[in-house]
């Protein structure tokens, strides 16, 4: 099993949305099956980020707490643009 790693954790998410906005072509939101790929990976991302918690609370653990909210954000906005193009009324 590999050592946890916060930088991969969060490059995994990041990269991730970055790739959704690729895939979505945004400001025209196409649906596409491809927008699952970045949602998987940005969920591995969160467990990543995830298995780097401690069972006391210092200082590091107060910056994974603010790396799962942004991972947390990330998986919306991924979320958003996969579901978005499905439920538009407009062509």
């Amino acid at each position: 099993m590999r050592l946890p790693s916060l930088l991969r954790g969060n490059v995994l998410v990041l990269g991730s949305l970055g790739a959704a906005f690729g895939l979505s072509n945004f400001p025209d939101n196409r649906p596409t099956l491809a927008m699952i790929f970045p949602v998987l990976i940005a969920l591995a991302g969160t467990v990543e980020t995830f298995r780097c918690l401690r069972m006391r609370w210092s200082f590091y653990h107060g910056a994974v707490m603010i790396s799962l909210y942004m991972d947390a954000m990330a998986l919306t906005m991924i979320v958003f643009l996969a579901v978005y193009p499905l439920t538009s009324r407009f062509p």
